[in-house]
């Protein structure tokens, strides 16, 4: 009897084991043909996705941001006390000439 136990453990060891080979062949046959799906488009995709985000930042920030080209300190007014002080500011000699 004990040999009969043996024999029907290795045989359904076997047939498990048969099994799991040839399903992860098939499962990994069905992973490749997923990952060689077309990719002709990826690029074209990419552009038109950047062409929006660009479009969203535009309609987003319009009126709201100052533009580049403006410099906020351009007439500020002199409060440097130091520069007042100094009376040879206009001085143009060069000691070592």
């Amino acid at each position: 009897m004990p040999t009969q136990n043996k024999i029907l453990f290795t045989s359904l060891t076997i047939i498990l084991a048969i099994g799991l080979v040839i399903g992860g062949y098939y499962s990994w046959r069905w992973y490749q043909g997923r990952k060689t799906a077309p990719t002709e488009n990826k690029t074209q995709n990419i552009e038109k996705a950047g062409d929006a985000l660009n479009k969203m930042i535009e309609n987003t920030t319009k009126g709201t941001l100052p533009s580049l080209g403006t410099n906020p300190l351009e007439n500020k007014p002199n409060i440097n006390p130091a520069n007042k002080a100094n009376p040879y500011t206009n001085l143009n000699t060069n000691p070592f000439k």
